[in-house]
Parts: C-alpha cells; sequence; structure tokens
C-alpha cells in the first residue's frame, strides 16, 4: 500500500474530531475510519502491473545534448489507470522532469517522454519504471517497479570541432586547392608553372625549363594517402584530473579533432585505445564512416587504474603497421611514467615511425607558477616551476629519441596536435 498526502490530511483531521468529541473511543474510531477509507481506496484501485510499456529512445546523441526517453504506456486492466509513472535513470542522465501523471479507461494508451541531458560519455541506462496506482478517493494505492530496459549511447562532446574549419583551409593552401604551393623534402610532385620571382631556385625543372624556353619549377603537395595510429592511453595516468574533467576528456578531443583533419587530408586513419589490453580500436575504416566510427568507439573509453603495458603497445603497433606512419601517443607526460615506461620502448617506435606525443598540462599548476600573493604562494610558485622543469627535461629526452612532443593545456590540445600533423605534413617527415 502506497499512501498520499490526502490520507495524511485525512488523519489529521481527527484532531478536530477529539476536540468536539473529547472522549477516548473517538481516537480509536477516527483511526479505524481513516484505516478502512485507505484499505478501500487500495482495494478499488487499478493494478499497476496491469499496464504494458515500451520504451523508445533517441539515437546516440552528444555529451551535453539533449537525448528523449519515450514510454508508451498501456492499460490493460479492468479499472481506470490513476498513476503516477517515475520513469527513472542514472544519476549522469539528468532526467528531471521524469515524473508523468496519467489517467486512462481500459485498452487507451499513452506517450510519456523524459527529456534526458548527459553529462557523461558512454553508455547511459535506464532504472526500473515505477507505477503507483490510486484509488477513486485519492488516499492510497498500489505501486510496482517495473523492468523496462533502455540505453542512451552518448558521443564525446567533439567542442573542438570548431578548430577544424581554420585547419582545412591550411590543408587545402598545402594540398595547391587554393593560389599557395608549398614545397618540402619528400612531398608529391603535382605540376609545371612559370617561375616567379620569390620562387625557390631549387623547385626549378631546368629540363622543362630548357624544352620550353622559359623557366618553370615544380610545385608539390603533401604527400596522401600515408597511415596515421592515434593511440589514446586509458590508464591510471588518463584518470588525473585536469580542472574539472580526467585527462582523458582532452585526449578524446583532440583524437576527434586529428582523425577528422588526417581523413580529410586523404590519408588512413586508425586508431586504439590501449592501457594493458585494447579497450577499443577502429581499423578499416575511412570516409563519411570514418568519424561516426571514432565517436562510436571513444564513447565508452574510461580510465583504467593500471599501469599502462608499453612493451606491449608498441606490439600493438608492430603488428598493425608494416611501412613507416605517423604514430601519435595521447598520453601523460609525467616523468616518472616516461622514464619507466616510454622511454624504455620509445626507439622501437620512432626508428620506424614518426612518433609524436600529446599531453595534457594542468591548469591548476599553470596557475600556481603565477602566484606571488603570500609566501605560502611563493612555495606554491616554486613547486609548480619545478614541476614544469620536470617535464620539460622529459621532453627534451624525447625530443633526442626523435618524438615531437605536444604539451599544453586541456582547450588547446587539440589544435595544438592539428598544428604539428600539418607541420610534419608540409615537411614531409610523415
Amino acid at each position: 500500500m502506497a499512501i498520499t498526502w490526502r490520507a495524511v490530511v485525512l488523519t489529521a483531521l481527527g484532531a478536530v474530531a477529539v476536540l468536539v468529541w473529547p472522549v477516548p473511543g473517538t481516537v480509536l474510531a477516527w483511526a479505524a475510519l481513516s484505516v478502512v477509507l485507505c484499505v478501500l481506496d487500495t482495494v478499488l484501485a487499478a493494478s499497476p502491473r496491469a499496464v504494458a510499456l515500451r520504451r523508445e529512445v533517441t539515437g546516440p546523441v552528444r555529451l551535453h545534448e539533449p537525448g528523449r526517453s519515450r514510454l508508451t504506456v498501456t492499460h490493460t486492466g479492468p479499472r481506470r489507470l490513476r498513476a503516477l509513472v517515475r520513469d527513472a535513470w542514472q544519476p549522469s542522465a539528468h532526467a528531471e522532469r521524469n515524473r508523468h501523471r496519467v489517467d486512462l479507461p481500459t485498452g487507451e494508451s499513452r506517450r510519456l517522454d523524459t527529456p534526458l541531458r548527459p553529462s557523461r560519455r558512454g553508455d547511459l541506462h535506464a532504472d526500473r519504471v515505477t507505477v503507483r496506482t490510486l484509488g477513486p478517493l485519492g488516499l492510497a494505492g498500489r505501486q510496482a517497479s517495473l523492468d523496462v530496459p533502455g540505453t542512451q549511447r552518448v558521443l564525446p562532446a567533439f567542442a573542438s570541432r570548431r578548430h577544424l574549419p581554420s585547419r582545412l583551409a591550411r590543408l587545402r593552401e598545402m594540398d595547391g586547392r587554393a593560389a599557395v604551393q608549398v614545397r618540402g623534402a619528400g612531398t608529391e610532385f603535382d605540376s609545371l608553372r612559370e617561375y616567379v620571382i620569390g620562387d625557390d631556385v631549387r623547385s626549378i625543372d631546368w629540363r622543362a625549363s630548357a624544352r620550353r624556353s622559359d623557366v618553370v619549377v615544380r610545385t608539390w603537395r603533401p604527400e596522401r594517402d600515408r597511415r596515421v595510429l592515434i593511440v589514446v592511453d586509458t590508464s591510471r595516468t588518463s584518470a588525473a584530473r585536469t580542472g574539472e574533467e580526467p585527462r582523458l576528456e582532452a585526449s578524446v578531443e583532440a583524437a576527434l579533432l586529428l582523425a577528422a583533419l588526417a581523413s580529410r587530408a586523404g590519408d588512413r586513419v586508425e586508431l586504439i585505445a590501449y592501457d594493458r589490453t585494447v579497450r577499443a580500436r577502429v581499423a578499416g575504416v575511412s570516409g563519411p564512416r570514418l568519424m561516426p566510427a571514432v565517436a562510436d568507439a571513444l564513447s565508452g573509453v574510461e580510465p583504467s587504474l593500471v599501469e599502462a603495458d608499453w612493451p606491449g603497445l608498441v606490439a600493438q603497433v608492430q603488428e598493425r603497421l608494416s611501412q613507416r606512419a605517423l604514430v601519435v601517443l595521447l598520453s601523460a607526460l609525467d616523468p616518472s611514467a616516461v622514464e619507466h615506461g616510454l622511454l624504455r620502448v620509445v626507439d622501437r617506435l620512432a626508428s620506424r615511425h614518426q612518433v609524436v606525443l600529446a599531453s595534457v598540462k594542468d591548469p591548476e599548476t599553470e596557475l600556481l607558477r603565477t602566484g606571488r600573493e603570500d609566501v605560502a604562494a611563493l612555495f606554491d610558485a616554486a613547486a609548480a616551476e619545478r614541476t614544469e622543469l620536470e617535464r620539460s627535461a622529459v621532453a627534451l629526452r624525447l625530443r633526442g629519441h626523435g618524438v615531437e612532443v605536444v604539451d599544453a593545456l586541456p582547450d588547446d590540445l587539440a589544435p595544438r596536435l592539428a598544428d604539428t600533423y600539418l607541420a610534419l605534413k608540409a615537411a614531409g617527415r610523415l
């Protein structure tokens, strides 16, 4: 039995009856009357299990964008259904307006929409649907919780896509579709054109110039159809907080922007999320299907509180890449983690591939470096500066092994990594 506020008010009115008839029997009589009415109302209430429920959930939505859960309630019992229906979801779904009042005769249906605004990536799961039916008096009723499974897939926000148009414009310039032509070692020959003042004399094609009786130069475009392998580190270092979110979130944004840019550049993009085992993988996908596949794979990736298996990661890379490629490691630049992990195997990677390590800086550390208000702030600034010097020393050692290092704040990591990719492509180092 489930009672309502009306039953509480009915019981409280017994105080008035006691004031009118101040005898012991009045209390007992009023209590008995209240119980009888509540029991009668419960008996007359429709059965909550005589309800057929069907759930429909919107397709995948991006983080912080609205979704919807729709319940179709069909009354199959003999009595009129007066009920309160609660569509429960896990807290990160933010299903705030999830209580619905229904009044249905036998055989009719109604759709109940619950808006969702998820605050976490991954799969959000619906909890049970609670149906509380009420009797004609509204004093009491019956209640049952029914299992109606439902899953809402939440994709990464991809807020870094705002940087994509400017990088694509630079890519078009490099690729020869704009007025600017660039030249770099190892790039592909594009076409011949007449020499103009300011052109690099090293690009003059002397044989073609002799045939045409005019000075002509070669134009170049960045090599296409290169392989780009993005590795997202999901080990314990990815769980560290940088601002309000784990470090992994910035890595996911950087991976999405780089995948979008590299696919537009005509390169073959693969992705793996790894700590001690492969948590997600995208391979053999290109064109318009690539970004949905990458977003879907990264949506369920979460940090694992284990140490990264760097020899295992190198084995995964060697298994997937048989020729020179760009290997982007979205991991931490923490000195202890790098010295005891990546530095031991980096030569095996850098000897065959162009390796880029992209890491997230802690905004709080950057803020502490500027503190000079008092003695405590000065000591904090000194500690933060020492941390930064250690990170710089580790980055310098990695560069000595041929690794490009991108170390940036969470909001800057994705565009900085995209710029590094374009610079390597323009220089013909992929």
